[in-house]
């Protein structure tokens, strides 16, 4: 049964709503009450999947705190069947916030990749920091806790 949650995208028109009511297919692997976990349709690698609470809630910050361990047990769970399923060696959990860090579909979810030696997929590049930046940023969001 699907959940209400607040958010400014109606729930009818959510394509991640209309899987967690039935009202869409797709490749499930788990499913409790808090949580549906299916496969991605444009994998990353085989055995992606994406782990979507049933609540509807566009990002992490709309998120209930009271749900997280409900989630994270199901992302334990998928992770590692997904690492067995595959035989891959370790998976990534993804998850994007607001279009300018890549979310494109504003249903809270996380992805679970799997990941082997070699296969080719790498990480984001990493910068760095000039001279007392570093320390300036850490304070600027800590007082904004």
């Amino acid at each position: 049964m699907h959940v209400k949650g607040e958010s400014s995208m109606a729930e009818s028109e959510c394509i991640f709503c209309r899987i967690v009511n039935g009202e869409i297919p797709c490749a499930k692997v788990y499913e409790d009450d808090a949580v549906l976990a299916f496969l991605d349709l444009g994998p990353m690698a085989k055995g992606h999947t994406l782990v979507v609470p049933k609540r509807h809630c566009e990002n992490l910050l709309a998120f209930p705190e009271e749900e997280a361990p409900a989630l994270i047990a199901a992302l334990k769970k998928v992770g590692n069947a997904v690492m067995q399923a595959t035989g891959a060696g370790g998976f990534h959990v993804l998850q994007n916030n607001f279009p300018a860090a890549g979310q494109t579909v504003f249903h809270l979810h996380w992805h679970i990749i799997p990941r082997s030696e070699g296969d080719g997929m790498s990480l984001w590049a990493q910068g760095t920091y000039g001279e007392g930046e570093m320390a300036e940023l850490a304070a600027s969001i800590a007082e904004r806790m």
